[in-house]
């Protein structure tokens, strides 16, 4: 296994090249008049419906899932979309809480070359979990098996973006899920690619040796019956409790926290490969779905209007305390929050900072406007307090000795040089290549840093040379109204 994408910047364009897949021939027919007649067969039986917004599809050889992955892309025959999210688990690149997009500008079938969303691509790799490797994707069936469908589906003129999803920690598919919002509209498709249970000594899962069909069923409904609930918290708990091998886990979980309140989910097609081989002994399930519904058009981020007022930060911290509190006493009451302003509720980044005795002791945020202060921060003081990677989780004991802060964010934007970044009033966000690091506006003041100095600190933050912010790195800069217990 590949134990890291290769990095690349994330303010190069990406190479403009193909990917031609490797598994044509193979997987599926490499011709492409008996490639066309496979996914006809595969597809006949399913009627198209306009108010499909997002399906799951297996990724298997064609003679084995197929007919799942047929029944399922069939929903959405001779309709268009403007760009086609397609989440995939990593079978041969460990990607520890990333997400993995290409550097090529093109994916090439036997049917043709789809083109990737460029632009999508460069606006996901503003987040430090985004980076892209061709060699990853060029290994990758998972993505790949579903393009020939997309294209003997879709009508032409569909881009696609190409989401390799790691080994994920719940937070950080919450963040990929922020990330990907703003880039679903209603011409948009998003496809999960999942092969559900793996069954038998082969891979390494016997949980009953009796009954294996009938058990397998059970299992694996059990599992789509969270899918339908489109709960997550769900889906990830019975994975957890029954160790259900479905490799696209995480890419489903992805899906159900963009999915709108509104989506209905079909199961198109069940079956396990021990129905086609006889043999059960080592099985694998597909799984075929689409689901209906209607986005919700995101809104555009808001550049901050309006100062936050005393009585909004006094709320905003009780929030975060108290959301802190509930991990220990689900019985502790939240604060009153409506007598929030309005700009307490716009969409803004915030960061939760906590300390001990003056000492750090969890800080965790979000820089891009993607939600509602008010959530922002309630997810963020969670996040600070049990999830920020540097400490362990907070304990009972310590809240009472926890003072907390905020940091509201505007929304950041470039500069055209380092030297245009104001120490005290910039926070800074760099990246070179697939590496960044962001400094909250009052990171340098505090520790009495000038601003070559700051850009030092904030590269080896990054994990890069302590000069690497003189060449090649890109900046944006954002304002902070900071406020504490």
């Amino acid at each position: 296994m590949q134990n890291m994408a290769r990095k690349h910047s994330a303010g190069d364009s990406p190479e403009t090249g193909v990917l031609s897949s490797p598994f044509a021939g193979s997987w599926y027919p490499g011709d492409p008049e008996q490639l066309r007649e496979f996914l006809r067969e595969f597809s006949a039986e399913t009627e198209a419906d306009p108010d499909t917004i997002a399906l799951i599809m297996p990724h298997a050889g064609y003679q084995y899932s197929g007919t799942a992955a047929g029944l399922a892309a069939g929903k959405v025959r001779g309709l268009f979309f403007e760009r086609v999210i397609l989440l995939a688990p990593s079978h041969r690149a460990y990607l520890k809480d990333q997400f993995c997009l290409p550097e090529s500008s093109y994916f090439s079938t036997p049917l043709g070359k789809v083109p990737v969303d460029s632009d999508a691509v460069k606006t996901l790799l503003r987040d430090p979990h985004f980076l892209r490797s061709d060699p990853v994707h060029r290994n990758e069936h998972s993505t790949q098996l579903e393009l020939p469908f997309l294209q003997y589906m879709l009508k032409p003129g569909f881009r696609i973006v190409p989401v390799i999803v790691g080994v994920c920690e719940k937070a950080t598919i919450m963040e990929a899920a922020r990330m990907l919002k703003p880039l679903i509209d209603e011409k948009t498709l998003v496809v999960a690619s999942s092969d559900f249970t793996h069954y038998g000594k082969d891979y390494g899962y016997v949980p009953f040796v009796h009954d294996v069909r009938e058990s397998l069923k059970a299992l694996d409904m059990g599992a789509f019956h969270f899918i339908e609930r489109k709960s997550p918290e769900e889906f990830r708990l019975y994975l957890e409790k029954t160790g259900a091998t479905i490799c696209g886990a995480q890419p489903i979980e992805l899906l159900l926290r963009l999915l709108p309140e509104s989506a209905e989910c079909e199961l198109q097609s069940y079956y396990v490969s021990g129905d086609i081989t006889g043999d059960f002994s080592n099985s694998v399930s597909y799984v075929g779905a689409s689901f209906t519904g209607s986005w919700r058009a995101p809104e555009n981020a808001e550049e901050f209007a309006g100062e936050l007022t005393e009585n909004d930060k006094r709320l905003l911290l009780e929030l975060a305390r108290a959301t802190i509190a509930r991990k220990f006493d689900p019985l502790r009451p939240l604060p009153d929050l409506s007598k929030l302003t309005n700009a307490a509720r716009k969409k803004r980044g915030a960061f939760v900072t906590l300390n001990i005795d003056g000492r750090l002791r969890g800080c965790i945020g979000e820089i891009l406007p993607l939600r509602p202060l008010v959530k922002a921060v309630a997810g963020r003081a969670l996040d600070a307090a049990f999830h920020d990677p540097r400490f362990y989780p907070l304990h009972e004991e310590e809240l009472g000795r926890v003072t907390i802060e905020i940091s509201a964010l505007t929304p950041p934007h470039p500069v055209n040089s380092w030297r245009d970044i104001e120490i005290g009033r910039h926070g800074i966000l760099l990246r070179k290549g697939d590496a960044g690091a962001v400094f909250l506006p009052q990171v340098a003041p505090e520790q009495r840093w000038g601003l070559e100095e700051t850009l030092v600190h904030l590269s080896m933050k990054a994990g890069l040379d302590p000069d690497a912010w003189r060449n090649g790195a890109e900046f944006e800069v954002f304002e902070a109204d900071v406020f504490h217990e």
